[in-house]
């Protein structure tokens, strides 16, 4: 689903500038006849986010002077993906190179024939062993590779350690189930003044991305190992929206506004009046930076439920108009941009902690063994926020089963958002219907795909 911000998660692929419109975004041409390959890349910062267009443009040019026999001409836009424009991008030919995408856009991809096997190429992707199985394991189709991994977040529980206090709760003990999560909402809801304990999405598809989350905590499942029918008409699925109407109408725990998407509960829990939400590790900057959060009280527990937790990120597929040249040269720049420990526009720690970027967000957790260990440990060297408030989140997740979004994302997620809103907004909400009908759609989706 969505991320949030620039550094660590960027959101997604837009549309070439208009700028850059002369020349297409994603050629065969690679610019061999001047003795050098040329790759065009997307996803690049827009000059509004100026820290991390700058690290992203001295990174290009360092990488330019270590090979000066690549040009790599960057394409900026915000949101990195437009979801209207995709699939149009991908069909005119008008796609860049080296393109960003979700992780739930990889099997699209290659199912309309617009990736590159990059298969042939691996071994000279120095870092590609190093990344973790499983996020390698989302590009690879049919036992052939059509992208590579460049972040990845797993979902959890952002609570305000003040309001915890407040409420006569330990802010060293977050709730690890939902019983426990409704019972300390409904406390921190008491303190009054507007306080809302326990906040969730219900519309723009980010309702059905949270119920999905929320059903990995309870053991569930939205699609069967198939890929063919819905499953969340079950006693799993009937408690994910169970206990949200409780919250919502039985402990008046959840606010009276409801409807709301992802900036809404941000708002809320930057201005200290929220006291739980689901997210990844990547909303706390912004919940500092950006709504007046402080980092000192914002902690981050595992999914609770102890079963499960939704996993997403990001990754790089290649235009399958790529020369072999091309192919080649991109994935020396993935290497030496995402891909390496401690350096790189993600990785360079010390540089980030010298512009007041945040150092020490438990996630992205990227690499495997020796590699793991050396992005950690450069990682707390330069750690400017209190990791201590997500050793939590750390030790929880290593219990959890870490599961992917299901196949058609986005428009089961759609369908989702409608059973989600009604339990939030209709007392009298029929759960048994809800899911019944919303299961039925899921199938006709599936059925499509």
């Amino acid at each position: 689903m969505r991320s949030t911000g620039f550094r660590r998660t960027l959101a997604a692929i837009g549309a070439c500038s208009l700028a850059l419109a002369a020349s297409a975004c994603g050629s065969a041409d690679d610019d061999t006849a001047s003795g050098k390959t040329r790759i065009t890349v997307n996803c690049m910062p827009p000059k509004s986010a100026k820290v991390d267009r700058q690290f992203f443009e001295q990174d290009i040019a360092s990488f330019e002077k270590q090979n000066p026999d690549i040009d790599v001409v960057a394409h900026d836009a915000f949101p990195c993906q437009d979801p209207k424009t995709f699939d149009a991008k991908l069909a005119g030919g008008q796609m860049e190179d080296v393109f960003y995408t979700y992780f739930t856009d990889a099997k699209h991809v290659v199912d309309i024939n617009q990736a590159a096997d990059l298969t042939p190429y691996l071994k000279e992707l120095k870092s590609y062993g190093t990344i973790q199985k499983q996020l390698r394991d989302i590009y690879t189709v049919d036992g052939k590779v059509y992208g590579i991994p460049r972040t990845g977040y797993s979902m959890g529980l952002i609570y305000n350690r003040k309001l915890f206090e407040k409420a006569g709760l330990d802010p060293d003990q977050p709730p690890a189930t939902w019983e426990e999560l409704r019972a300390d909402a409904k406390k921190i809801a008491a303190l009054g003044g507007g306080t809302v304990g326990y906040a969730d999405y219900s519309a723009q598809n980010q309702g059905g991305w949270h119920f999905t989350a929320e059903l990995y905590s309870q053991g569930g499942d939205v699609v069967g190992a198939d890929g063919k029918k819905a499953t969340i008409d079950t006693p799993e699925g009937y408690a994910v929206l169970q206990n949200l109407h409780d919250m919502r109408w039985t402990d008046n725990s959840m606010g009276s506004k409801q409807l709301l998407v992802i900036n809404d509960v941000q708002q809320m829990m930057g201005s200290g009046k929220l006291g739980m939400y689901l997210s990844a590790p990547d909303n706390i900057p912004i919940l500092v930076k950006e709504k007046g959060g402080n980092y000192k009280d914002l902690a981050l527990a595992p999914m609770p439920g102890g079963k499960g937790t939704l996993i997403g990120g990001d990754g790089y597929m290649f235009n399958k108009k790529a020369s072999p040249a091309q192919i080649r040269a991109g994935l020396k720049w993935l290497d030496a941009m995402f891909l390496t420990p401690g350096d790189g526009f993600l990785g360079d720690y010390a540089r980030a902690n010298k512009a007041d970027a945040p150092v020490g967000l438990p996630e992205p957790r990227l690499f495997t063994g020796a590699a793991d260990e050396k992005d950690q440990q450069i990682k707390k060297a330069n750690a400017n926020v209190p990791v201590e408030n997500y050793q939590a989140f750390l030790d929880g997740n290593q219990q959890l089963q870490m599961k992917i979004e299901p196949p058609n994302a986005q428009q089961i997620y759609s369908v989702l958002d409608g059973a989600v809103s009604a339990v939030l907004t209709k007392k009298d909400a029929d759960i048994d219907q809800l899911l019944k009908n919303a299961s039925g759609k899921i199938d006709s989706i599936l059925a499509r795909s």
